[in-house]
C-alpha cells in the first residue's frame, strides 16, 4: 500500500496527533505524472559577492543596479561580476527599509535614514531639521511615505527630493490609538499597520498632505513584527497580531486579511517567544511563489525559518544545518535582480542566488528530511502490525561526476578504508584504473522509524540512490519489524548527499495481527 510521504509540514502541539515534519524539501503539484506531486529539494546557495563583513541588512535593485547595506556599509555591486563598491555608511542594526523614486534610494533604518543620488553619485543621511526619523518607507506618486518611529504618525517627503521634508507634512493613523508600525505601498496605496489594527490611504492630489484613508478600508489585524511584512502575486502578507493575541501568518484579501497560518505552525510559533524580531520575504522560482518568515530569537538563538508556497497553498521548513542541529536559514532579505533571486546572508556579508541546481549551502551541507505518518488519517486500528518492506519511489543514479561540487578524489585505498571507518553519509566506490585509485559519489538516504507517535526513534538505516547513471536502481529497507507500544509507527527520511532528490511517493508492505 501506499504511505503518505507527500504532503506538508504539520507537528501538533502533540506528536500523537500529528508529527509530519518537512525540512528543505516542498511539494510540488504535477497536472500530469506518476502521482498528484512529487516533493523535491529547496534551492542551495550560490555565492555572488561578498560585501564588508555582514550581516546583509537589506537589498535593492533600480537603476540596472543592485545595492546592499551590509553591518555599517552601503554597498554597490558593479559589473558583470558584482564586484561590491563601498558607498557610504548607514547607522544602526537590524534590517533596512528601502525605496526608490527612480534616481534617489531612500534607505530607512529605524530612525537615522539615508539618501543615496544615482544621478549625482552623492550618499548622505538626511539631515533637514524637520526629519523626524524612518522606521520604513514607500513611494507613491513622486513622494516617499515613511512612519515616524514609535509613534501615530505617516509623513511624506517633498515631491521628488528625499531630504527636503515639511514640517506640515504628515498625519495621524487614528483609527485606532496604537502606534504604527509599519507602511508598504502597494497598487498606488498606503497601508498603514499598528499593532492591532490597518488603515489604507491613497494620494487625493490635495497640495498640503496628498493621502487621505479609504473609507472602510480598516481592518483589525496588526502587525506582530515590523519586518515580516512583504507583498507578493499582488498580494500583502505579514505575522498579525491584534487585541486578543499575535503569531497568526496573514495574507490581504481586498482590505481583510485572510489567515494562511495552520495551527501547526502557529503553535511552533507560540513557542518562540519573543516574535517582534520576525523577517518576512518574498520571492518567486519555477512558478512557485514563497513567503519565508524567519523568527531570529527562536529556539535559544539557534532561530527558525518557515516558508509558505502559494502554488500548494502549504507549509515546510527551511533550515540551515550547523554543529549537528537544524537552525534558522541563511538568508535575511531579497532582491530580484538580473535573472537571479540574490538573498542576504545573516552571519556574514555574503550575498547569494537561490540556485536549484546547487545542493549545498555556499558548500555548507544543506540536509533534507521528510517525516510521516506509516498510516494516513483513519487507517490506524490500533493493532500490532509487521512491516516487512519500505521502498521509497525516488529518483537515483544522480550521483556527482568529477566535476561537480563535493566529489571528492581518493589517493589510496588506506584513505578509502578510514572514511568507512568513520560512518559517513556518503560512501565512495573505489575501482582501479590504469591510471590509478578513482572514485565516483555513491550518495546515501536514511531511514529511522518511531513506534511511540514521533518521541523515540530508532537507530539509523542507510541505503544507496545509486551512482551516477544507475536510474534503475531501488531503494529499499527490509525487516523493518514490528509496531509495539502505541501501534503507531511514524518514518523518517533524510540526507545530505549535494544531489538532486525528487521523491513521488513511497511503498509500505506490512501485515496485519490480531492483537
Amino acid at each position: 500500500m501506499k504511505t503518505p510521504i507527500l504532503g506538508q509540514a504539520y507537528v501538533a502541539r502533540s506528536v500523537n496527533a500529528a508529527a509530519a515534519r518537512m525540512v528543505n524539501l516542498f511539494p510540488e503539484a504535477l497536472l500530469e505524472g506518476k502521482e498528484a506531486a512529487f516533493l523535491q529539494r529547496c534551492p542551495g546557495l550560490r555565492l555572488i559577492a561578498t560585501a564588508g563583513i555582514g550581516p546583509v541588512r537589506g537589498l535593492w535593485a533600480y537603476g540596472g543596479q543592485i545595492y546592499a547595506v551590509s553591518g555599517g556599509g552601503f554597498y554597490r555591486l558593479s559589473g558583470s561580476s558584482y564586484t561590491p563598491e563601498l558607498l557610504g555608511y548607514v547607522g544602526g542594526e537590524g534590517p533596512v527599509s528601502m525605496a526608490d523614486n527612480g534616481t534617489q534610494l531612500f534607505i530607512a533604518a529605524n530612525g537615522p535614514s539615508y539618501v543615496w543620488n544615482a544621478q549625482t553619485l552623492v550618499f548622505g543621511p538626511i539631515t533637514d531639521p524637520d526629519f523626524p526619523g524612518a522606521v520604513t518607507v514607500g513611494f507613491i506618486d513622486g513622494y516617499f511615505v515613511f512612519n515616524e518611529p514609535n509613534s501615530q504618525r505617516l509623513w511624506v517627503t517633498t515631491l521628488y527630493d528625499a531630504t527636503t521634508i515639511d514640517p506640515l507634512e504628515f498625519a495621524s493613523a487614528e483609527g485606532n490609538p496604537d502606534n504604527i508600525v509599519a507602511l508598504i505601498v502597494d497598487h498606488r496605496e498606503v497601508w498603514v499597520f499598528g499593532t492591532q489594527t490597518v488603515e489604507v490611504w491613497y494620494d487625493n492630489g490635495a497640495t498640503d498632505f496628498p493621502l487621505e484613508r479609504i473609507q472602510g478600508a480598516f481592518n483589525e489585524i496588526g502587525l506582530a513584527a515590523t519586518y515580516s511584512l512583504a507583498k507578493m502575486d499582488n498580494r500583502l502578507f505579514w505575522l498579525g497580531a491584534d487585541a486578543r493575541g499575535h503569531g497568526m501568518v496573514y495574507v490581504a484579501n481586498g482590505y481583510t486579511g485572510a489567515r494562511i497560518s495552520t495551527h501547526a505552525v502557529e503553535w511552533q510559533i507560540q513557542e518562540y517567544g519573543n516574535i517582534s524580531d520576525a523577517i518576512g520575504y518574498t520571492y518567486q522560482q519555477d512558478g512557485h511563489s514563497f513567503y519565508v518568515i524567519t523568527f531570529p530569537s527562536a529556539n535559544d538563538g539557534r532561530g527558525a525559518t518557515w516558508c509558505y508556497d502559494v502554488a500548494t497553498q502549504s507549509w515546510h521548513e527551511r533550515a540551515s544545518w550547523y554543529n549537528g542541529e537544524y537552525g534558522r536559514h541563511r538568508t535575511n532579505c531579497q532582491q530580484y535582480f538580473s535573472d537571479l533571486v540574490f538573498v542576504g546572508d545573516f552571519r556574514s556579508g555574503k550575498i547569494f542566488a537561490f540556485d536549484m541546481d546547487i545542493h549545498s549551502d555556499d558548500g555548507e551541507t544543506q540536509k533534507w528530511l521528510r517525516a510521516w505518518r506509516a498510516l494516513g488519517p483513519g487507517q490506524n486500528n490500533l493493532k500490532r502490525s509487521a512491516h516487512h518492506q519500505l521502498q521509497l519511489d525516488c529518483e537515483t543514479g544522480v550521483g556527482l561526476d568529477a566535476g561537480s561540487p563535493g566529489f571528492v578524489k581518493l589517493l589510496s585505498t588506506e584513505i578509502f578504508e578510514l572514511l568507512l571507518t568513520e560512518n559517513l553519509e556518503n560512501t565512495l566506490l573505489i575501482d582501479e584504473q590504469p591510471g590509478g585509485i578513482t572514485s565516483g559519489e555513491d550518495p546515501q538516504v536514511m531511514l529511522r522509524w518511531s513506534d511511540d507517535g514521533g518521541h523515540t526513534w530508532s537507530n539509523e538505516h542507510w541505503r544507496t540512490m545509486g551512482r551516477i547513471g544507475e536510474h534503475s536502481k531501488r531503494v529499499i529497507w527490509r525487516r523493518l519489524g514490528m509496531t509495539v507500544k502505541l501501534r503507531d509507527r511514524v518514518y523518517e527520511v533524510s540526507g545530505t548527499a549535494p544531489i538532486k532528490i525528487a521523491v513521488m511517493g513511497a511503498e509500505l508492505i506490512g501485515s496485519a495481527t490480531a492483537a
